[in-house]
């Protein structure tokens, strides 16, 4: 090999190589800083664009999860007003029933008749109040359950509203009937069992749809976290191997500086020549 002073290729083989070592050693510095091995695209392009859609889903599924609690809420409410209503005609029924009794007296059939007025208002105000964040299925009109079911909102859930006012379908109960007299009685009788039938009836598709609803917000969750495990497969560091990659790359870094070191004392072995 020539002695020359103005190149000296040894010292630019410890410098492409211990810039080299500094560049890995950045690199690993960088992952045991974010815990990831893949931050940025440049990084790994490929797994990063898929990292990043496995993160949009993730985004969307966190907004099904919402819904679902949303409609539960609702549902929850709807399920609490008609297992009210349901008692209401039940303590009605029983009301109906003793005014049927034709030798009962004025001041007895009076009481009777109050107290079964009363309970059949109350049916009035709870149906009315029965709403959770402005839905209210119970009512007159009510509206319907609806919620996502996937990332991208374009599946959802509908469970139908179900009646429960006075007068309606469910409820053959009428805001006027009353026990005032015997044959009155009879006819409320009726009409309260025909609406006790319909009340559990609907109170049943109501258990049924939350029950839905419980089932897809657990799949929801199990389904999210499955894609979170996958996204860390996919760019979370081992921090393990970070660890002792960071002090080799340390050590290499060492040697290659006393290795320029070394390279950049060979030209004045030029000067041993000229004595």
């Amino acid at each position: 090999m020539a002695f020359s002073v103005n190149t000296n290729a040894g010292a630019f083989a410890a410098l492409q190589n211990l810039n080299s070592t500094s560049s890995n050693l950045n690199t690993v510095q960088g992952r045991i800083n974010t815990g990831l091995k893949v931050a940025s695209a440049k990084d790994n392009a490929a797994v990063f664009s898929i990292a990043q859609k496995l993160r949009g889903d993730v985004s969307g599924l966190n907004a099904v999860k919402s819904s679902l609690d949303r409609a539960l809420s609702t549902i929850d409410v709807a399920v609490a007003a008609g297992e009210a209503v349901s008692d209401l005609l039940i303590e009605m029924k029983e009301k109906a029933v003793s005014a049927k009794d034709s030798g009962l007296d004025t001041a007895s059939r009076t009481a009777l008749n109050d107290e079964f007025e009363e309970l059949r208002d109350q049916i009035t105000s709870i149906v009315s109040n029965a709403e959770f964040n402005g839905t209210n299925v119970v009512e007159s009109g009510g509206s319907a359950i609806v919620a996502i079911t996937n990332d991208d909102g374009s599946n959802t859930i509908t469970i139908a509203a179900q009646d429960l006012s006075l007068g309606s379908a469910n409820v053959t109960v009428a805001t006027t009937t009353s026990i005032d007299t015997a044959a009155n009685a009879s006819a409320a009788v009726t009409a309260i069992e025909a609406s006790i039938t319909n009340v559990n009836s609907s109170l049943s598709a109501l258990g049924a749809g939350a029950k839905r609803l419980d089932l897809q917000k657990e799949f929801v969750g199990k389904l999210s976290d499955t894609i979170e495990v996958g996204i860390g497969n996919l760019v979370d560091a081992d921090l393990a191997k970070e660890s002792a990659s960071l002090q080799a790359l340390q050590v290499k870094q060492q040697l290659g500086l006393q290795a320029l070191s070394i390279a950049n004392q060979a030209p004045s072995t030029v000067l041993g020549l000229f004595r």
